[in-house]
C-alpha cells in the first residue's frame, strides 16, 4: 500500500522557521522524483519545489527560492522542505508527491499557517 505522511505543519510567526517531513512507504522511492506542493481555499494547487530521483537537481517556484531548501533522503524514503523566513503568503496545506512518469502519488497534506 502506497502511504505518503507529511508531518511538521503548524502555526508559526513571520519570519519564523518551519521544517516539513514526508515519509513514504509501498514504491521503490528512490526512483521517484519527490516534490511539494501547496493549496490555499478556492486557489489551485501549485508547485513548491521538486528534488531528483538521487538528489542532485532541484527546482523551485520563484516565490521560494532562496527561502526553501528540498532534500532528500534515500535510506530513510524521506523528503524534507525546510522553509525559513516565511511570511503569510505561504499559508496553505502542503502536499507531498511522488512520480516516475507513469504514477503520481500524494499525501494527505500538512497545514502552515504564518501568522502573528
Amino acid at each position: 500500500q502506497v502511504q505518503l505522511v507529511e508531518s511538521g505543519g503548524g502555526l508559526v510567526q513571520p519570519g519564523g522557521p518551519l521544517r516539513l517531513s514526508c515519509v513514504a512507504s509501498g514504491f521503490p522511492f528512490s526512483t521517484y522524483v519527490m516534490s511539494w506542493y501547496r493549496q490555499v481555499p478556492g486557489k489551485e494547487r501549485e508547485f513548491v519545489a521538486e528534488i531528483s530521483r538521487a538528489g542532485r537537481t532541484t527546482t523551485y517556484e520563484d516565490s521560494v527560492k532562496g527561502r526553501f531548501t528540498i532534500s532528500r533522503d534515500n535510506a530513510e524514503n524521506t523528503v524534507s522542505l525546510q522553509m525559513n523566513n516565511l511570511s503569510p503568503e505561504d499559508t496553505a496545506v502542503y502536499y507531498c508527491n511522488a512520480k516516475n512518469g507513469i504514477r503520481r502519488y500524494w499525501g494527505q497534506g500538512t497545514q502552515v499557517t504564518v501568522s502573528s
